[in-house]
């Protein structure tokens, strides 16, 4: 046992790195921790987290920011901290960006659910007792009242629409919905019209009138920009699903797919292809 759960927030997962949304922000964390890039942390969403170790440790946060507290004391972004066992950790409210992530020397254990008040972590064992020295760039915490861009390239059904959909889908603004999750970032706006798909009536059929073929399941890839049936476009996010019948018409730069992960309901999106 490492820690455990006084509050655990809104929504606090024990998760993979590759399953984040905001890889960079946890790869720092672990960083400045000596940690290898495999090692588990914690995505907290918008604050709230309350923490009492059980073990001491070292720690680091990054990703989000806003007040967070050492038994009463506020802790610094993006660097190794000490932490005696006893010690309790707050997290307030996320002002900038929406998901702190918590690195552990020695790593956290993923949880396949999300921790609950009472739940436990388990820490791994560090990689010798010294935090490394070394100077990593930090990150900050994306400005609400910003827009998020994403750059975007073309997607492998993009050739079935035309090209005034890709214009649109690349130059008007987007909205984050409420309704985005780790699933996916819901986009809202001016919904993309189904008739701007070339060749999307149908195929002639010899007996009759045109037939349109069923859409096949294909695999999807975080980064993909699904348009579904209501013209909103959807960006698969890491919890997305290994499948998906919507056409993909983009696909956002790895690069550029963190910053959606930090991106809060209501700020405008930017599509740029």
């Amino acid at each position: 046992m490492g820690a455990v759960a006084v509050d655990p927030g809104p929504l606090t997962l024990a998760l993979a790195p590759d399953q984040v949304l905001d890889r960079a922000s946890l790869h720092l964390a672990n960083a400045v921790l000596g940690n290898p890039d495999s090692a588990g942390g914690l995505e907290i969403l918008l604050g709230g987290l309350r923490l009492r170790f059980v073990t001491g440790s070292a720690l680091a946060i990054t990703g989000a920011e806003g007040v967070v507290k050492l038994n009463g004391a506020e802790l610094p972004f993006n660097k190794a901290v000490r932490v005696s066992p006893g010690a309790v950790l707050e997290f307030g409210p996320a002002l900038f960006g929406i998901r702190y992530y918590l690195a552990v020397q020695g790593g956290i254990e993923p949880q396949p659910e999300p921790l609950r008040a009472g739940g436990t972590l388990t820490f791994g064992r560090p990689h010798g007792h010294n935090i490394p020295a070394g100077n990593h760039a930090p990150r900050r915490a994306l400005d609400p009242e910003r827009p998020v861009v994403a750059r975007v390239e073309r997607g492998p059904q993009a050739q079935n629409y035309d090209a005034g959909t890709w214009l649109r889908l690349t130059s008007e603004p987007w909205i984050l919905s409420p309704e985005s999750d780790r699933v996916g970032a819901r986009l809202v706006g001016r919904p993309l019209e189904p008739a701007g798909v070339a060749g999307a009536a149908g195929v002639p059929d010899t007996a009759g009138p045109a037939t349109t073929p069923a859409p096949q399941a294909q695999p999807l890839l975080s980064g993909s920009v699904l348009l579904p049936p209501s013209g909103f476009p959807v960006i698969a996010l890491a919890g997305h699903p290994p499948t998906s019948k919507s056409p993909v018409i983009a696909v956002v730069r790895d690069e550029d797919l963190d910053l959606l992960g930090q991106a809060r309901p209501g700020q405008m999106v930017h599509l740029l292809g």
